[in-house]
């Protein structure tokens, strides 16, 4: 089922209910299908999570480099392919072939706090210029052509994929931004 934006009225939601979403919303950024890959202008993808014993960075000492897809060493859809007869392998999501990269370094958020994303995601300069509800467009777009959003809720492989779903994510984020986008200490 396509995931759907439908925002809030602004003002609508309560300073405690805003807090209540980010809170989610920060469970899902700062799950390891999502935030190994938020990481900062070193380039390297992280692996953490309950299936490392240490968090790590990414195997085969790789690094996306500068384009933050791989190509000055490795392009990262080497490894990340779309079929492969063995479940396990790095699957990639289903049509990002050329495309698998990190995130813009502005949107590095692995090892930062709940309170630093937060301001981080509420501040256009640091967000790829966007208000709140353009952000959940953004996941929303990303995961209706298949891209990494929604990968990161269906992984395959065995994987954990991030907690709640890809349509609660969205209604967290926007229930946030409805309450004025508050932020933990």
């Amino acid at each position: 089922m396509p995931s759907v934006v439908a925002p809030p009225v602004a003002g609508s939601v309560s300073r405690d209910d805003g807090l209540a979403a980010w809170d989610r919303a920060w469970q899902v950024m700062s799950h390891p299908r999502c935030a190994n890959c938020h990481v900062g202008d070193d380039h390297r993808p992280m692996w953490s999570g309950p299936d490392y014993p240490r968090t790590t960075p990414h195997g085969m000492n790789i690094s996306a480099g500068d384009s933050r897809m791989g190509i000055e060493t490795l392009p990262c859809a080497t490894c990340h392919i779309t079929a492969s007869t063995l479940e396990s392998d790095p699957r990639q999501a289903p049509n990002a072939m050329v495309d698998w990269h990190l995130p813009p370094v502005e949107m590095a958020w692995f090892g930062l706090t709940s309170g630093q994303v937060c301001r981080q995601l509420r501040d256009p300069a640091m967000n790829g210029g966007r208000d709140w509800v353009q952000i959940a467009e953004h996941l929303q777009e990303d995961a209706s052509h298949g891209g990494f959003v929604a990968w990161g809720f269906a992984p395959g492989g065995g994987r954990e994929p991030a907690p709640f779903g890809l349509q609660a994510h969205i209604d967290d984020v926007l229930r946030w931004g409805a309450a004025e986008q508050p932020c933990p200490e």
